[in-house]
């Protein structure tokens, strides 16, 4: 599994059409916090981040996120780092930062295109996405969400990621038409 990826099988249950945030079996997402414990491992800590952020808890998500993306520095691995980095921006979207968000999904986009890790670009085209959604960037976010389909389809990514972009396409693309 790539670095990008965490298993969040049976805790994303769908996508709410409004907002393209996921629907959470919140029962699922504290039973896998619980499990992970005070891990202090990248992997640990990108996971726990990423839980807390689905939980709303974007407090407790940014610190978990630092971690991890110091962490990863120290460590110095570049597509765990990039990939720490994408985890933080992410909660920068959840807490509003939006442009905060774009700015380093952007970046970890280009980062990982040059870098060839098609996972982690596919992760950051469809979460850059999401921020123009958030701003009412319709049309930017159609052109973010067929980059990612894109990628994620050319790359053999699972079929719920081919799946969740293809439905932020669709939405994206219904916004678009009706706000102009």
């Amino acid at each position: 599994m790539s670095p990008a990826r965490v298993n969040l099988k049976g805790m994303i249950t769908g996508y709410d059409p409004e907002t393209l945030r996921e629907v959470v079996d919140r029962a699922a997402a504290e039973l896998r916090l619980q499990e992970l414990g005070n891990g202090r491992s990248t992997a640990a800590l990108g996971e726990k981040a990423e839980l807390l952020r689905l939980l709303g808890r974007n407090g407790e998500a940014l610190v978990a996120a630092e971690q991890a993306f110091r962490l990863a520095h120290f460590g110095g691995d570049r597509e765990q780092l990039t990939t720490a980095r994408l985890r933080r921006a992410r909660v920068f979207q959840y807490q509003g930062e939006l442009d905060r968000a774009l700015a380093e999904m952007i970046a970890v986009r280009a980062t990982a295109a040059l870098e060839e890790w098609a996972s982690l670009e596919g992760s950051a085209a469809y979460s850059g996405g999401t921020v123009l959604f958030d701003l009412g960037r319709f049309a930017e976010a159609r052109v973010a969400f067929t980059a990612a389909l894109d990628i994620r389809s050319g790359s053999g990514a699972p079929a719920d990621e081919v799946e969740s972009v293809r439905f932020a396409l669709e939405t994206a693309t219904r916004w678009a038409a009706t706000n102009g």
